[in-house]
């Protein structure tokens, strides 16, 4: 049958806009079922505000996510059945009273961020990278596109986020060695951090983050390593060549990028080599810029280094 709203394209934008956002949430909600969480697509930005600021009034909410405050007062109620967000009941204008995650709630997040967040925003990025052209010829392609593989089977490519822990230090350590060894030789910089990366990259407030394939285990590690008040140096990202086909080294560097900030990152920076062609032209992907300014003031940490990339949010 005819689709009369991509017929009428400019007509009825705003009813195919809608259509397609209520087919990438359902997709989406799949997705979340599967993994066993009970938040709807529609709670996400209300949690994720809770999880970026802190307590907020519902007014606050409604100036952060663009929401009504009647859709975000529905939401909050429903969440606060499940457990994941408490409201203060302090005031009587609904508008002020405060809301804040639980502990379920900060779990709920937690697990979000790890396993279905990274895997969601890849999936779309994957997709709108593909885009080109008018608008309505980028919403007929993104249409047929989930009419072949909805957004949840793109999504469940088998790629999950892994926090830091000790038991994983081996890992870090192991697969930036080998490609480190296999390109260039280890420096002294590199083994004081790959040996003990609590103390260089965690205690002093960075972070690591490891990617996961599944049937495959840990394949990718990256670092976020603090140089500075709210300045990080993005460094040690390896994927190990068994992962290579399933997209886990920008799997993996997207949810860095999400990382540093959290961590409240100002200046994002990296140091690499020319020879590692691959790995520079995935953080072009994903906006780190060539900077002379970068390559003078941290360029001599590493002798093998001859390229600076500071990171520039889309």
């Amino acid at each position: 049958m005819t689709d009369i709203l991509r017929q009428r394209g400019h007509l009825f934008l705003g009813s195919r806009m809608k259509r397609l956002g209520e087919r990438l949430q359902a997709d989406v909600l799949r997705f979340i079922e599967a993994a066993g969480l009970p938040i709807q697509p529609s709670q996400y930005p209300i949690l994720a505000a809770l999880d970026l600021t802190g307590p907020m009034t519902v007014g606050d909410m409604v100036a952060i996510t663009g929401v009504s405050q009647p859709a975000v007062t529905r939401s909050l109620g429903r969440l606060v059945e499940l457990g994941l967000v408490a409201i203060s009941r302090a005031h009587k204008d609904q508008r002020h009273k405060t809301a804040t995650l639980t502990d379920a709630g900060h779990a709920a997040i937690a697990r979000s961020k790890q396993e279905i967040w990274p895997a969601i925003d890849g999936a779309v990025a994957a997709m709108c990278g593909e885009l080109s052209g008018p608008l309505l010829t980028q919403l007929d392609r993104l249409e047929d596109m989930l009419a072949a593989m909805p957004l949840d089977r793109r999504a469940s490519c088998g790629l999950r986020i892994l926090p830091f822990t000790d038991a994983r230090a081996q890992a870090f350590h192991d697969i930036n060695a080998q490609w480190i060894q296999a390109m260039f030789r280890l420096e002294q910089t590199d083994r004081e951090v790959l040996e003990h990366p609590r103390a260089r990259i965690i205690d002093p407030g960075g972070d690591i983050l490891f990617v996961e394939a599944h049937g495959l285990g840990v394949v990718g590690a990256c670092a976020l390593q603090k140089t500075g008040e709210a300045q990080f140096e993005l460094t040690k990202m390896g994927v190990l060549e068994a992962a290579r086909g399933r997209k886990a080294g920008e799997f993996l560097l997207r949810a860095v990028l999400r990382r540093a900030e959290e961590l409240g990152a100002a200046k994002l920076y990296l140091l690499t080599n020319s020879a590692c062609r691959s790995a520079i032209h995935l953080y072009e992907k994903l906006g780190f810029v060539h900077d002379a300014n970068i390559m003078r003031e941290f360029g001599t940490r590493y002798a093998r280094c001859d390229v600076a990339m500071l990171y520039q949010r889309h």
